[in-house]
């Protein structure tokens, strides 16, 4: 059984666990429930952001312990002073040591687009989303039939949420809901968690040209950034980068002024 297949058949053991012990009632609830959710969308298509998406993960299956003890908080704080366009929080926690809680934290500390970012295969798992204070929900078509993820976007829609759907290659384009605003190639392979950046070069071409574009996975160089971000994409996610140093804030602050040095020149250099 591949990565991701063990992944998701825990998964569905998980939700079913939580199902009974936190009843839905109860997530409807909380202060967050009903309140404006903030666009990860339109902020991915400001021209006075980054357009980083800055991951808050403390290990992986394939890398292991990340950074174990880093503080929510304190990081979420600084990804923002560093002039992140939006958070994603993993939630996840047999996997990637993450919690619900690691959100609703991030959610009182920053006003900016938070994204969930878990398996999600029930819609109890997007009320969650909704009830502790995130903006977005991940689905990601490799874990998901077309039929769905379109029932699962439409879902999310219903409850103000904003929808990520990640693509992995051409063959899952048939199933990206146009209830979606934002689509995402993951140039991390699922199954083997080998990384190749070609795959969001090579996919971008075929993405739909209203949707916010962005890629995700294996970036550390900025030089890759701006060449993606000339070949359109809008959005760039990136956590294991930052979270493997001691200050993640401050390795978001310095990679984003070496993408706008760089993006600078370039311009220069044309005209």
């Amino acid at each position: 059984m591949d990565i991701l297949a063990k992944i998701i058949a825990h998964k569905y053991q998980e939700v079913a666990e939580r199902k009974e012990r936190i009843p839905v009632k109860l997530l409807e609830d909380s202060i967050y429930f009903n309140t404006p959710t903030v666009s990860l969308s339109a902020y991915l298509r400001r021209p006075d952001k980054s357009g980083i998406i800055a991951e808050f993960k403390r290990r992986s299956p394939s890398k292991g312990d990340i950074n174990l003890y880093a503080s929510v908080e304190e990081v979420s704080i600084g990804y923002m002073q560093a002039g992140a366009s939006a958070l994603s929080i993993l939630t996840d926690t047999h996997f990637f040591g993450g919690q619900n809680a690691d959100l609703t934290t991030a959610r009182k500390f920053n006003f900016c687009p938070i994204l969930r970012k878990d398996f999600v295969i029930d819609e109890y798992q997007i009320l969650e989303a909704r009830s502790i204070g995130a903006d977005a929900v991940l689905l990601i078509a490799a874990c998901l039939t077309k039929a769905e993820l379109h029932r699962l976007a439409g879902f999310a829609r219903s409850l103000n949420l904003e929808v990520l759907v990640e693509l992995h290659g051409p063959e899952e384009l048939d199933k990206l809901s146009p209830l979606a605003q934002v689509v995402g190639v993951n140039n991390r392979n699922l199954k083997t968690f080998e990384v190749s950046i070609a795959h969001s070069l090579q996919l971008f071409p075929l993405l739909p040209a209203e949707m916010v574009k962005i890629s995700e996975s294996g970036l550390n160089d900025p030089h890759t950034v701006v060449e993606l971000r000339r070949a359109g994409f809008q959005g760039f996610l990136i956590g294991e980068y930052f979270m493997q140093t001691e200050q993640p804030g401050r390795q978001c602050r310095e990679f984003i002024q070496r993408i706008e040095r760089l993006a600078e020149n370039l311009d220069g250099a044309i005209a």
